[in-house]
């Protein structure tokens, strides 16, 4: 205990503080158990960090471990964390949780037995993680993270703060807030910037190999994450590769489920369960149509990677519409309700409704639509209805 211990203060020693993520102030941590989840390579394990140095203060009453290092893998969290208590320990946070087999029934032990012991768990899969055996919800609050928002990108990569805008403020103060944005940096060399490779955050780590580490990670989640998460076989892992490579060269993708379930030999059922598996593994995208929403076995209406940096790491051509469609659906989606509608490319809380297109793109296509706007890419300074595409990555 006292090496895992030493090692949990070391690790914690090396983290910087210099910048958080958007999530930081949405966690309430002061609640027993909280689970932060997301896809791999978002900056959770960052995150916890950088709470136990700046909150926690880094004593030898705080615990932390990764699961998914090889000298915790086969080690009894319940064990652990009753030698843990015994001696003081009051913060008990495990990273990778779901590679601990029976993660949901031990954590929910711990947390009944250890009144005085706070609980934080990270997992990678986000699959996994919701598909938890053990019943957490009336115990857990968890937080699902989203990669680097534009805004973020400019704070990690350039040190340059903004706050984040509401959608609304977005809408109405669009040209003051752009002006404002302009005059400290250059936002659409930027923005090109970002849609390469701003969306998680250890491209710092290395550019070059950024798209080749994109391609592996998403790998690892077909070959090992959704597996082991819906007991799946190596001919359905095969089938969704190259559902993936489908997907990746045509978005935005409207799908026709009977000719794309006979391309890949399965059911219209198991292909609609497929599409799902890959949205929670935060791979694609699937926007419903706003008149028919989301049923379990509706056919989506559109189907996106998840990120425009996917794009570039798993596509053979970037397709410009398909990529300022995936990241507005990408920044929207984290706290709007996004449908297609009859007419336009979004319709966000059955409420605004906007074509997305280039600096030229005009309202012929939306002209009589109410409460109707245009994110257009390549302009600096938007007017009242025509706003910078680049703008709504300051939502978060």
């Amino acid at each position: 205990m006292d090496n895992i211990i030493a090692n949990s203060i070391q690790i914690v020693e090396q983290t910087s503080l210099d910048f958080k993520r958007y999530i930081w102030k949405q966690i309430d941590w002061s609640n027993r158990l909280i689970i932060v989840t997301g896809a791999r390579g978002v900056g959770k394990t960052t995150l916890l960090l950088q709470y136990i140095k700046e909150q926690l203060k880094n004593s030898d009453d705080t615990l932390y471990l990764s699961i998914d290092e090889l000298f915790y893998l086969n080690i009894n969290i319940i064990e652990l964390a009753e030698e843990f208590t015994k001696r003081g320990g009051k913060h008990l946070i495990l990273d990778e949780i779901h590679k601990s087999p029976n993660w949901s029934r031990e954590i929910k032990i711990i947390y009944d037995r250890f009144k005085d012991l706070n609980i934080i768990i990270t997992g990678s899969s986000t699959i996994e993680i919701l598909k938890g055996q053990g019943d957490l919800s009336r115990r857990a609050i968890v937080y699902q993270m989203q990669g680097l928002s534009f805004r973020e990108y400019i704070d990690f990569e350039y040190q340059i703060k903004f706050p984040a805008i509401n959608l609304n403020s977005l809408i109405k103060q669009n040209r003051d807030l752009a002006l404002s944005i302009n005059k400290k940096i250059k936002p659409i060399k930027l923005f090109e910037e970002y849609l390469k490779f701003g969306y998680y955050p250890f491209y710092k780590e290395n550019k070059i190999s950024y798209h080749k580490r994109l391609q592996q990670i998403t790998s690892l989640i077909l070959e090992t994450d959704i597996p082991s998460s819906f007991n799946i076989d190596y001919n359905a892992v095969v089938r969704m590769k190259k559902l993936i490579g489908i997907i990746a060269n045509i978005v935005p993708f409207k799908p026709n489920i009977k000719e794309l379930s006979e391309k890949i030999g399965v059911s219209r059922e198991t292909l609609i369960k497929y599409l799902q598996y890959l949205e929670k593994a935060s791979i694609i995208q699937l926007s419903y149509s706003q008149a028919k929403g989301i049923t379990a076995l509706n056919k989506p209406e559109k189907i996106y990677l998840n990120n425009p940096n996917l794009i570039y790491s798993l596509g053979k051509d970037v397709n410009i519409g398909n990529l300022r469609e995936t990241f507005f659906l990408n920044q929207l989606k984290l706290a709007h309700e996004v449908a297609i509608p009859k007419k336009g490319d979004f319709i966000i809380d059955n409420h605004f409704t906007f074509e997305i297109g280039g600096k030229d793109k005009n309202f012929s296509q939306i002209k009589t639509i109410a409460n109707s706007y245009i994110a257009a890419d390549n302009i600096e300074i938007g007017t009242t209805q025509k706003i910078p595409l680049w703008l709504f990555g300051f939502l978060y």
